[in-house]
């Protein structure tokens, strides 16, 4: 049986323990729905029973969808039981579902209520992964019909703060701003003070690039020491064997050759790369060097 004297809410908000409140008294129906919520709701927060938690607002959206009745309260309970569903399911570190839960419930993504729109953004942002909101969120606020809503405002802000700053979608975050949504949405102040963070954010990530690569030059730099060094070797090794090479034992220009190959190999140097003009002028100076001391008095005498 359902009571005659249903509770009389006092604001068609969601109370502090995430439970729908109403101006009208409530049906049967609601009122069974209502005291399923409030079940849920303790099962979170005083008892910790996240999966019993989830179970109940599946169980209250479900019943939800059957209700024959069709009235503003149905709106609150379904929003109601999303938030207490959500926050069981991070709870239960399952958050790579939620956003596929809650559009289980709403068929579009425009049609997700703000509330649950900030709660999903902030999820995942928290845990690292905003772009799976990305989608979602530009969709929700290009909707003509959710730019009414009191809490567009605060989505459009988490949006750019949480989703594109952290992604780097500079080009998007600036759009958002100076756009029909930032015009909106945001005061002058607020736009401009917008545009600084998305500027500060830009000019952070140019000098941790920059960083990075003056990292990197002095670990070639330090790589190339390493390679000249074994360059010398070789070619120290290389005058021992030329040495022997005109006591008729090695042919020059194998001996040559070989020195050749395996100088390529031992650093993988690309011919064609432009950083590798070092390497052949070094290679090509201490061969003419080594040609002028070693062959070319021979030269000169076979010549006379």
């Amino acid at each position: 049986m359902c009571p005659n004297n249903a509770s009389v809410m006092t604001s068609p908000a969601t109370s502090d323990d995430f439970t729908p409140v109403f101006n009208a008294p409530l049906s049967c129906t609601q009122t069974k729905l209502l005291d399923m919520l409030e079940d849920a709701t303790e099962q979170l927060m005083l008892f910790k029973d996240f999966h019993a938690t989830f179970h109940t607002c599946d169980r209250g959206l479900d019943s939800l969808a059957h209700a024959e009745e069709e009235d503003v309260s149905r709106g609150d309970l379904k929003a109601g039981f999303c938030i207490v569903g959500i926050q069981a399911l991070a709870e239960l570190n399952q958050w790579p579902g939620v956003l596929a839960w809650v559009l289980q419930h709403y068929e579009h993504q425009e049609d997700i209520p703000a509330k649950i729109m900030q709660m999903c953004i902030l999820l995942y942002s928290k845990v690292g992964e905003p772009a799976v909101m990305e989608e979602a969120s530009r969709a929700w606020l290009h909707s003509p019909s959710n730019r009414r809503l009191d809490g567009y405002g605060t989505v459009a802000e988490l949006y750019l703060l949480h989703v594109l700053v952290p992604l780097g979608h500079t080009d998007q975050a600036r759009e958002l701003v100076v756009g029909e949504v930032g015009s909106a949405t945001f005061t002058e102040e607020q736009r401009q003070t917008a545009l600084d963070i998305i500027k500060e954010d830009e000019c952070a990530k140019n000098e941790s690039g920059a960083n990075a690569d003056c990292g990197l030059n002095a670990d070639n730099a330090s790589t190339q020491g390493s390679l000249l060094h074994k360059l010398e070797a070789l070619l120290r090794l290389s005058y021992r064997r030329l040495t022997s090479a005109f006591s008729g034992s090695v042919p020059f220009h194998k001996l040559f050759l070989a020195a050749l190959i395996f100088y390529m190999l031992l650093v993988r140097l690309d011919p064609g790369l432009p950083s590798s003009f070092v390497w052949i002028s070094k290679l090509h100076q201490l061969l003419q060097q080594m040609w002028i001391v070693m062959v070319a008095p021979y030269y000169q005498a076979r010549k006379e």
